[in-house]
């Protein structure tokens, strides 16, 4: 019945859309419901500097799966064209994921939920059960979704649906003797909000002050998403808390489910959002692309996380260790003992120690890097220097002193030094691992979604959208 072994456990690995890091109960907020993700965090580690690779969906969940940054894979923003259709494209084909690796040593893999990785009809990497959204967005009621390989519009609840499969995947698959996989993968947080979600639960937090969610004036770089926001914050408000209380549910039926298959000690349930999100923090509503210069704020490149496995995994812990999206697929991969054979040419590193709470003088590296299109960041405890190729606008912050990101120090005379080694020591990094044919400072990345395969395998055509055409 699935794996009963501690030291190969099953896996449930949740990925929500973006959700803010902000937007749980367990990381302060009072105002957010969701005590699943709570009673989750009271049964493992927290994680309070979980870093995405890329402050956008699809980027940030090829490198999850790969291990690889943006300018390693390929995918540089949200996948807008190639998804189903006769021009579907397989984004990912020829890297290696950590899903064909747990397959070779001997567990059953799927997929509930989001996909967004491109060719969305076609079972990949090694995930057997695939049911996934045929895009990336769209309505939570009569979404679009492929089952069976056919194209469906699903009635119901998106979030419901999602774990309703998941849960008959684990019906299903625990009547073999051999360790499972199971993505479940929610679209929830991300829009639309409005007449989108259960309406009982949208109507509780209608006495919400939502002071979580500071409505500031607007970001001078302030994209149509705010804009559109604007025309009734409260509506949406209540709609992205609403989300998030509805996927807490559904995440609540998953663990129950476990519970009651006897099966929760023996299985390692990791909780991410792809990247993080801004409800009015800063002046804008978004993540990465919610501003044009794309932006590198807390709010879009933290996200939340969670790991627990009761009996091996320290409950009740929260760690501010700075780690990376890159770091998840090697800490994975040595949670379960395997070795990954392409490991000298990635760039993360495991997190294991930290994880199972042994002590540690420190990791390796005590720095983050993110990058989104032609826009790289690096970030230490104290300072985050954001570098946009190839003329800027650059930034520079104290986060000790500024955790806001009010005072950009990058003109500041008495900053010089700071400012000039974390460029060499952004540049240093990048250099290492970047693959030249698909080196994201090349190409012409606006947020407005990704058509064609990058770099070089572009054929010479435009493999982004431009502003104007978005």
């Amino acid at each position: 019945m699935a794996s009963k072994d501690r030291g190969r456990p099953n896996i449930v690995f949740i990925l929500t859309d973006d959700q803010g890091v902000w937007a749980m109960g367990c990381a302060g907020n009072k105002e957010i419901r969701t005590p699943n993700l709570d009673r989750l965090a009271k049964t493992g580690v927290r994680f309070e500097n979980f870093f995405c690779t890329s402050p956008v969906c699809s980027p940030a969940r090829a490198s999850l799966l790969t291990g690889r940054i943006p300018s390693q894979h390929g995918v540089h923003d949200w996948i807008r064209e190639g998804n189903v259709g006769e021009n579907a494209v397989e984004y990912l084909s020829g890297h290696l994921a950590y899903t064909e690796m747990l397959v070779k040593n001997g567990y059953i893999c799927g997929i509930s939920g989001k996909w967004h990785l491109g060719n969305s009809v076609k079972p990949q990497k090694s995930l057997t059960h695939w049911y996934v959204h045929q895009g990336g967005v769209g309505p939570y009621y009569n979404a679009p979704m492929v089952r069976d390989g056919k194209l469906i519009n699903e009635p119901g609840y998106i979030s419901d649906n999602i774990t309703d499969d998941a849960l008959a995947y684990l019906d299903e698959r625990a009547k073999e003797d051999r360790p499972l996989y199971l993505s479940v993968h929610y679209t929830a947080p991300h829009s639309p909000w409005i007449g989108n979600h259960p309406r009982k639960i949208v109507n509780s937090y209608n006495d919400c002050s939502f002071i979580s969610c500071p409505q500031e004036a607007d970001h001078p770089w302030a994209g149509r998403k705010t804009k559109e926001v604007k025309k009734d914050i409260r509506g949406n408000l209540k709609g992205y808390f609403a989300a998030v209380t509805a996927m807490d549910m559904n995440v609540g039926r998953i663990i129950d489910k476990l519970e009651e298959m006897n099966l929760r000690k023996n299985t390692l349930i990791c909780f991410l959002s792809d990247n993080g999100f801004s409800c009015g923090h800063h002046g804008f509503w978004g993540k990465g692309n919610g501003t044009f210069p794309l932006n590198m704020y807390e709010n879009s490149i933290r996200v939340p996380a969670i790991m627990s496995q009761p009996g091996r995994i320290p409950q009740g812990v929260v760690c501010d260790e700075l780690i990376s999206g890159y770091d998840f697929m090697p800490s994975l991969l040595g949670y379960l003992n395997l070795e990954n054979p392409e490991a000298d040419k990635l760039p993360g590193r495991s997190f294991l120690p930290t994880l199972l709470g042994e002590k540690v003088q420190g990791r390796e590296h005590i720095v983050v890097f993110d990058e989104y299109g032609p826009v790289r960041m690096i970030r230490t405890k104290e300072f985050k220097y954001i570098h946009r190729y190839p003329y800027g606008p650059h930034e520079l912050y104290n986060l000790e002193n500024d955790p806001d990101e009010r005072v950009n120090l990058v003109n500041d005379a008495g900053k010089k030094e700071i400012l000039t080694s974390l460029r060499a020591m952004l540049e240093d990094w990048f250099i290492q691992y970047v693959d030249p044919k698909l080196d994201g400072t090349h190409e012409s990345v606006t947020g407005g979604g990704q058509r064609y395969l990058a770099g070089t395998s572009a054929r010479g055509g435009p493999a982004f959208f431009s502003l104007t055409e978005s």
